[in-house]
């Protein structure tokens, strides 16, 4: 009787998050034990609530109308729920974090990102996804768009950066993420620093 309120209280939780959403045994830690959870996961999984994304973890399939089919995980998704089992801290790096912030159209063939874990590397469904470490300070004390931003200007390159992405990443900032982004990355590369100021003063 009690496992089975429990696997309802999980079951419960992954329909009340949206269609996509990832999870592993760990979300539920306030609701049951590892074990407990790990069995209720696989249970859902055979009833066709959840799909078993990779080894851990889970996913409530988004549906398509269109397609008349479940659309395959977003591997962003898949990357942070990797990262939210291990504890790891993680950035999307290079042509990813481009793609993040809609500064290339081009799907990445890799799906990178920088870490404060291990260097790994995972695929699922034909997607690569790959881990580097690097200096904590990269990562850490800072929001995640600032540090998103600041991995998409390292991929871009300081003599690529035009007025054109400039104005692009100002209109994906609100007045008050553009204050923080300056407050946050302060210390980190200077010519960086000197594009944000000019995202900060880029009239759109």
């Amino acid at each position: 009787m009690e496992r089975e309120m429990l696997l309802r209280k999980i079951e419960n939780r992954i329909l009340g998050d949206i269609a996509g959403a990832m999870f592993i045994t760990s979300d539920f830690k306030d609701i049951a034990s590892s074990d407990t959870a790990n069995r209720a996961l696989l249970r859902l999984e055979k009833g066709g609530i959840i799909r078993k994304v990779m080894r851990g973890i889970y996913e409530r399939p988004k549906y398509s109308e269109v397609l008349e089919e479940n659309i395959a995980p977003s591997p962003d998704k898949v990357a942070h729920a990797i990262a939210r089992k291990y504890g790891w801290t993680i950035i999307p790096n290079g042509d990813t974090a481009l793609n993040m912030l809609g500064l290339s159209t081009q799907v990445p063939a890799i799906w990178m990102y920088v870490s404060d874990g291990p260097y790994k590397e995972y695929e699922f469904n034909g997607i690569t996804l790959k881990f580097k470490h690097t200096a904590n300070k990269e990562i850490s004390n800072t929001s995640y768009k600032t540090a998103l931003l600041i991995q998409a200007l390292k991929a871009v390159g300081k003599e690529r950066v035009t007025i054109s992405i400039i104005r692009k990443i100002s209109t994906l900032l609100t007045e008050e993420e553009k204050r923080k982004m300056l407050d946050e990355a302060q210390y980190t590369t200077a010519w960086i620093y000197d594009v944000m100021k000019e995202i900060n003063n880029c009239e759109v």
